[in-house]
């Protein structure tokens, strides 16, 4: 364990005027709180706090955030409290120790909705004091350095934890170097074999084609010596995860994998990193699409630099990054650099970005949208590299790689996004799920009376367009599902001889606990509630009395004793929907529904129309319902909808085939049902699965009594 005094030494090489008091006290301290305390592999608990603030001396951060590391357990698993901290060492410490805390606490790798929500105060205390996560994540890097002492599940899941959540925040922060350390950690973890596979590959290269990085950091060097341009250049492999993603990304054997080398030139001044760029291009040829400019368009979290791939020795791929000294503070120590000190004091690093500012980007739609579709905002956003392009008048829209024209629009304005109707890249018409590329020119078409389609969700990348069209979609089926509700509510109170009034539905709302009658409508329009369940809410024993099976033979109200009677082929009736009867010679009665058009011929008939209804109660599942549908034409596809229809306990009496494309299946399925509200069921369930592009109840006019 580092002892006080080396610790101090640590922090008074970058901050020779540091509190050493102030680390001293924190140090003894904690010490005494976590007295008798163990880790699991055995050594005293405080090596652990001591660590964390070791690793935060190599980013040269303040006292405050120094001593917050010595204490960041002592309120968690010791008597102290704030009231302690606070006392003894100030306001500010308390507050980040709590902070630190308070995370520590959260159950981040809970299940989705838990997880939305602990995401949601994740970043609510990042918004505070940035100072927390940046603990925090020093805390987890070394909790994943002697993660070996774990149980295997315990190990398993901090390392899911820390590949999910952590190192990408550390990607997003601009501590890069911490990311890929966190994820070569759990990659050990989660797939040592993988690992293992590529660490032996990379040996065999190496007696193979000895040390590739020596040679080209030479040739680099002499190339800016002949330049006369001073610069550092340093090389390095490339982490074993960072190639193991390369190659599940790109389905490629390590064998055919090129740019498994990084190279790095940092030089004194902007203009010698475009001076160092041109060298660099005259003497190995650039590769094509592998340019980037970040110094004259910089990350949001302040990273600047110039990254190209050339083919260098032997034609092998190498990626080299170009940047100055005060911008490789930056790309070291990320969104961090605003806190760290040079020579005793605050580092006025001009690249560095202001963490409000930085923070406020990815929290300020924290209010606007539900927990899931914030959390998956967040995780696209964390987990995205980043292009540049251009609106018709200059501007610049940042937006994460793989963004499409419809991102484009939505960053803008939702207003837009949603009345968008194509684009144009540089000039040139394009369909709206093309993919954007660094420095093109975006214009976007919009029309008058446009609405977003459902299809969009799976066109756009980033979380702010996929929450826009959601709540957009959900705005306009909420008028369908409302007017469906009410006619789902009209037939379950007539099943016990009451009306569907406005005052019964408020106070059904009112009794479950939901807004107003408006919602109860659109809730049983969505199948997110049944019907019966409100009829249950006001009426318990009349619903009660009603729930008895009715006789299948028998479902209707109004026939005669000698009469018999059949559904029309038609339409199709269910319990639930209004009927009536037409009379035939011979045949008895046949159910028509009151809307089915066929019924127009009777018009002058009147004698053989009767007036029929359902009978109340539970009907069985016996009345055929033929559906019309357009799915995929997909592996598995077929499967998965009949698997939804027995999940609503429905089951299938038939199944044909109408249309074969080569991309779809157009198919009509006879579906047996209890009522309306079992049929509304099913059809939500299927309208709902991605694969099917549309469906319909199938009604056959040709088919006549």
């Amino acid at each position: 364990m580092i002892d006080v005094e080396d610790l101090i030494a640590l922090v008074r090489n970058y901050n020779p005027r540091c509190n050493a008091d102030l680390i001293r006290r924190a140090y003894t301290y904690g010490m005494k709180m976590h007295e008798g305390q163990m880790r699991k592999s055995g050594e005293p608990y405080f090596t652990h706090p001591v660590a964390v603030a070791a690793i935060l001396t190599e980013q040269r951060l303040d006292d405050a955030t120094i001593v917050t590391a010595l204490l960041h357990d002592t309120i968690e698993d010791t008597r102290s409290t704030y009231a302690d901290l606070a006392a003894m060492f100030g306001e500010e410490v308390a507050e980040l120790v709590d902070g630190v805390t308070k995370l520590t606490n959260l159950q981040l790798s809970s299940t989705e909705s838990q997880q939305a929500e602990n995401f949601r105060k994740l970043f609510m205390a990042m918004s505070r004091d940035l100072r927390v996560i940046l603990v925090k994540l020093a805390d987890r890097l070394h909790n994943m350095r002697t993660i070996r002492s774990m149980k295997p599940e315990k190990q398993a899941q901090k390392a899911r934890e820390t590949m999910e959540i952590f190192a990408p925040l550390a990607g997003r922060m601009g501590m890069q170097w911490m990311r890929e350390e966190l994820e070569d950690l759990s990659f050990k973890v989660l797939n040592p074999e993988a690992r293992n596979s590529i660490m032996r590959r990379f040996l065999t290269l190496q007696r193979e084609t000895g040390d590739v990085v020596h040679k080209i950091t030479g040739d680099i060097r002499h190339e800016l010596e002949k330049a006369q341009i001073e610069a550092d250049v340093y090389g390095r492999a490339k982490k074993p995860y960072s190639i193991w993603r390369k190659m599940q990304e790109k389905d490629l054997a390590f064998s055919r994998l090129s740019d498994i080398y990084g190279f790095r030139v940092i030089c004194n001044s902007v203009a010698d990193c475009y001076r160092i760029l041109g060298v660099i291009h005259q003497r190995w040829r650039a590769v094509p699409g592998r340019f980037k400019d970040y110094i004259s368009q910089p990350k949001n979290n302040g990273y600047r630099s110039i990254h190209t791939t050339v083919s260098g020795r032997d034609g092998k791929r190498v990626e080299v990054q170009i940047r100055t000294r005060e911008m490789h503070e930056v790309a070291e120590a990320g969104v961090a650099a605003h806190w760290s000190y040079r020579e005793g004091v605050r580092a006025q690093n001009p690249f560095a970005v202001d963490p409000a500012k930085w923070i406020a980007g990815l929290t300020e739609r924290l209010d606007e949208e539900d927990h899931d579709e914030f959390l998956e905002h967040v995780k696209l956003e964390m987990y995205s590299d980043q292009v540049f392009c251009f609106t018709p008048k200059g501007d610049v829209v940042q937006m994460p790689r793989g963004a499409t024209p419809l991102d484009f629009a939505y960053a803008i304005h939702t207003r837009i996004g949603n009345s968008c109707v194509s684009a144009k890249i540089d000039g040139i018409r394009v369909p709206l799920w093309t993919r954007l590329k660094n420095g093109q020119s975006v214009e976007i078409i919009t029309a008058e009376g446009q609405r977003p389609q459902a299809s969009w969700i799976d066109i756009v990348t980033t979380g702010r367009a996929k929450a826009a069209i959601r709540r957009s979609l959900r705005e306009e089926d909420r008028g369908r599902f409302v007017k469906l509700g009410q006619e789902l509510a009209r037939a379950a109170f007539d099943h016990v001889g009451k009306k569907a009034t406005e005052k019964a539905l408020r106070t059904a709302a009112k009794m479950l606990g939901l807004a107003d009658e408006m919602d109860l409508l659109a809730r049983l329009g969505s199948a997110e509630m049944p019907a019966r369940r409100v009829v249950e809410t006001l009426y318990p024993e009349l619903a009660q009395a009603v729930a008895e099976e009715v006789d299948s033979k028998r479902p209707v109200v109004g026939l005669t004793a000698d009469q018999t009677f059949r559904r029309a082929h038609c339409c199709q009736p269910v319990p639930g929907e209004r009927i009536v009867g037409i009379t035939y010679r011979g045949q008895g009665v046949v159910v028509h529904a009151i809307d089915c058009p066929a019924l127009e011929e009777f018009e002058d008939q009147t004698s053989r129309w009767v007036d029929l209804h359902w009978h109340s109660g539970r009907h069985s599942p016996v009345f055929t319902v033929s559906l019309d549908l357009t799915i995929s034409n997909d592996a598995g596809v077929m499967g998965r909808i009949c698997t939804l229809i027995g999940e609503q306990k429905a089951n299938i009496s038939d199944l044909r085939f109408t249309d074969r494309k080569p991309d779809f299946y157009r198919l009509i399925i006879d579906v047996d049902l209890r009522d309306v509200e079992h049929l509304h069921m099913v059809m939500t369930a299927l309208e709902a699965e991605t694969d099917v592009a549309q469906i319909s109840r199938h009604r056959d006019l040709t088919r006549r009594p």
